[in-house]
């Protein structure tokens, strides 16, 4: 469980609400972050999908019918440090963040686990465009995770996952978990038509199974990710993709090359945004890399919001993610789903308070189906 837990782990990429800045010499020191914190309540109905099933007993309400925790949603709770100044014509940012959970299964022992999934630098200027070194979230990915409205709150809240890390919003339903790769990246400048181009050579990572045994490791390839966007006027679409080469680690096993493909598109018109977003490959897992080793995995987001005032945001998001193969490695899933409906207030410039409402299933290749409910209450404070 602990590996499942671990994928909770979202990079502080939202930038701070009012974040500290510090002058010294030529640098500004940036200090920001967020607290975040959720009252949640599952009541599941059904235990018989087997593996990475969102809504069953075993994940959804961890192992029981019924769960509550007061923990972290979607986004842990973190302090994000940067540096930045500008030498020789380069523009100079270096950045560490840090990760914390608030809810475990204990009164007296220690919360001391700290994540570290940014620690990075970069260099470049708007002729050059921008080049990274050092480890942060995927290039894949990120614009779905994002943009999505549940970042702020808790979207999908398996208890097997907030209970000792964060809810998974999306995540498996609806679509991949960006990861957290050691790179070398590049953005280029913003071109006249109103696109850019990243390309990231990531550290090449083994599968990352949670019902079956680890079947493949790393070659000596590494991971590619790209992704070119476009903006024309209320509108950003984009295209992306990723591929690596894993070596089996038995003989007779198939072999593996994990590719993926994404495309998407973001509307926002004065009070109105509309996001939606597709990702298919083999090996993409439900949740990371390969977590169900060779198998072909469809993920598709869509969702609407509507800025109801100046302080409140009303929206609505479904996500699936469905497997084509019914291989050991999928414990007999065919599919997860969310659909979430939520009320974002915000309280005053730092503080927006969270009620949302979800319902997630999970269906096996057999036809057996679990359905968990689930609600949210709470909210967050970015500084």
């Amino acid at each position: 469980m602990k590996r499942i837990c671990a994928l909770g782990a979202l990079a502080a990429c939202m930038q701070p609400a009012l974040a500290v800045d510090i002058k010294t010499g030529d640098w500004t020191v940036n200090v920001g972050g967020n607290v975040n914190a959720y009252y949640t309540f599952v009541d599941c109905d059904g235990g018989e999908v087997g593996g990475l099933a969102l809504a069953g007993q075993a994940l959804g309400c961890a192992g029981k019918d019924r769960r509550t925790t007061i923990g972290n949603g979607l986004l842990p709770s973190a302090v994000v440090t940067s540096a930045t100044t500008n030498k020789g014509g380069y523009d100079v940012k270096a950045l560490i963040s840090i990760y914390v959970h608030a809810a475990t299964d204990s009164a007296i022992a220690q919360n001391s686990e700290v994540d570290v999934r940014q620690a990075y630098f970069s260099f470049g200027n708007a002729g050059l465009g921008t080049f990274k070194l050092g480890r942060d979230h995927g290039i894949f990915g990120a614009n779905a995770i994002l943009n999505d409205m549940t970042l702020l709150g808790a979207g999908a809240p398996v208890q097997a996952t907030q209970r000792g890390r964060v809810a998974l919003g999306h995540i498996g339903a609806g679509y991949a978990y960006f990861g957290h790769y050691g790179q070398i990246a590049y953005t280029s400048p913003l071109l006249d038509s109103g696109v850019t181009v990243d390309v990231g050579v990531m550290s090449p990572v083994d599968d990352t199974p949670v019902i079956a045994g680890s079947a493949y490791l790393a070659d000596s390839t590494p991971q590619f990710q790209a992704q070119v966007t476009m903006t024309v006027g209320e509108i950003k679409g984009w295209i992306g993709a990723k591929s690596q080469r894993l070596d089996p680690e038995a003989p007779g096993t198939p072999d593996l090359t994990l590719r993926g493909i994404e495309a998407g598109l973001l509307y926002q018109s004065g009070p109105i945004g509309i996001l939606f977003n597709v990702q298919r490959g083999r090996g993409l897992g439900i949740l990371a890399d390969a977590d169900q080793g060779r198998v072909r995995t469809t993920h598709v987001l869509a969702q609407g919001t509507w800025q109801q005032s100046e302080k409140l945001k009303l929206g609505l998001s479904y996500g699936q993610s469905r497997n084509a193969d019914d291989t050991v490695g999928t414990g007999g899933l065919k599919s997860n789903s969310n659909v979430t409906a939520g009320a974002y207030y915000a309280l005053n410039e730092v503080i927006t308070l969270v009620a949302e409402g979800s319902q997630t299933r999970s269906k096996a290749f057999a036809g057996a189906r679990d359905k968990m409910n689930g609600i949210a209450l709470g909210g967050i404070i970015r500084f």
